[in-house]
């Protein structure tokens, strides 16, 4: 029989983390690779153009070793971020240094009739290796500011400080390789995620179906045997069979919830709050919600799942023996409904008028207090023998300000 725990090892993922290949697990690992390329490329056209450009220096030899350097820093960047053996972020902070030292080099090894009517030192094309590593790594916005940051170096080193985009288009196409290449690189996140959540998904529903094989081939049918041959024999035996028939039920609503995609609690600030009402389910109690996700603020969600104990608190006490209770929430949108219903004996007229001055305040401070606090209503509807209904209409997140 497969465990269970097969699927959690296989499904664990964590950024950052290489497999046991050697190959990089990070979404953006592609890009990363492909920006290495590049650069080796890019390397290839700043050498060449030192190459025609050499015999215009005013110190060609000091110029040489800047494309030494700058050519060292390619190779050693290039596998650096490209295998990830060292912290990416210290990586992409030196690309920039040493992008920008080297287009400053540019006044050390020409005149200014020179360098303020050509391209600085190691080329355009190859600074914008700086501005494709801090997108792939932080995305469009801290790509974009570093096609800013080396457009303003390139414009003061060239002594070319104005907005004449028509003549100089370094700053724009800087800043677009850092947009498009950032945006690329979020896509490939966001997609990466959602096919882990996909296999986590399938994973789940598998094991779900297998289980729920097993546990109706067992324990359910001998859950269902104990509740039926229990209330046949009475006496004492009605009491074990009604906690057999709750925890029939309980183990029916766990397994029917396995694997349908129903978020989990990741302790943010919002929470499905179909799972806090579902647990309230048992023999005497039907909670039906709808079929997606109905996320709410936190703290909007454990006032009504109070309220809603509340209310069938109230059932349990007061509505009789025999009496059954349904709990229905609706999604409105920017708010949700909780009904809470019950076929009980009902209240009659005066009763809870009563019990508020009694100083009984479950009524008028658990239900009606906390769903005006949370900005909304609770509305009761009972009469004498016909049961009681609870309309709890709340937002979805509190009303700040």
């Amino acid at each position: 029989m497969t465990d269970a725990r097969d699927h959690r090892t296989r499904l664990h993922y964590r950024p950052g983390l290489r497999s046991a290949a050697g190959l990089d697990t990070q979404p953006d690992a592609p890009l990363w690779r492909a920006a290495q390329a590049f650069r080796l490329v890019t390397l290839l056209y700043a050498i060449s153009y030192q190459v025609a450009s050499v015999q215009y220096y005013s110190n060609q030899r000091l110029s040489w070793v800047f494309v030494a350097l700058m050519a060292v820093w390619s190779g050693l960047s290039a596998i650096l971020l490209s295998h990830g053996r060292v912290p990416r972020y210290q990586i992409v902070i030196a690309d920039q240094v040493v992008v920008v030292a080297l287009m400053a080099s540019t006044r050390l090894v020409s005149d200014h009739d020179w360098y303020s009517h050509h391209q600085t030192l190691p080329t355009t094309l190859w600074a914008t290796n700086a501005v494709i590593s801090a997108a792939v790594f932080g995305g469009p916005w801290l790509g974009m500011a570093s096609g800013v940051g080396i457009s303003m170096v390139s414009a003061v080193v060239r002594d070319q400080v104005n907005l004449d985009l028509w003549q100089d288009a370094t700053a724009p196409v800087l800043i677009s390789v850092g947009l498009a290449l950032g945006l690329a690189t979020v896509t490939a996140r966001r997609a990466q995620a959602q096919l882990e959540r996909a296999v986590r998904l399938a994973a789940a529903t598998e094991e779900r179906e297998r289980l729920a094989r097993e546990v109706h081939d067992g324990v359910l049918q001998v859950l269902a045997l104990v509740g039926r041959r229990g209330n046949e024999i009475g006496g004492p035996a009605k009491e074990l069979a009604s906690l057999a028939a709750e925890q029939e039920v309980a183990l029916r609503t766990l397994i029917s919830e396995q694997g349908t995609g129903a978020e989990v609690d990741s302790g943010g600030s919002e929470v499905d709050i179909r799972m806090l009402l579902r647990t309230r389910s048992s023999t005497t109690i039907s909670v039906s919600t709808p079929a997606d996700a109905v996320s709410v603020e936190r703290g909007v969600a454990t006032e009504v799942a109070s309220i809603v104990d509340t209310a069938l608190s109230n059932v349990d006490l007061h509505a009789g023996a025999d009496a059954k209770a349904y709990v229905l929430l609706e999604d409105l949108g920017e708010e949700i409904v909780v009904s809470i219903r019950d076929d009980g004996v009902g209240i009659r007229t005066g009763r809870l008028e009563e019990a508020e001055a009694e100083g009984r305040m479950g009524v008028s401070k658990s239900i009606v207090g906390r769903a005006r606090a949370l900005g909304g209503s609770a509305d009761i509807d009972t009469d004498p023998g016909l049961g009681t209904e609870w309309e709890i209409r709340v937002p979805k997140a509190r009303k700040h300000g």
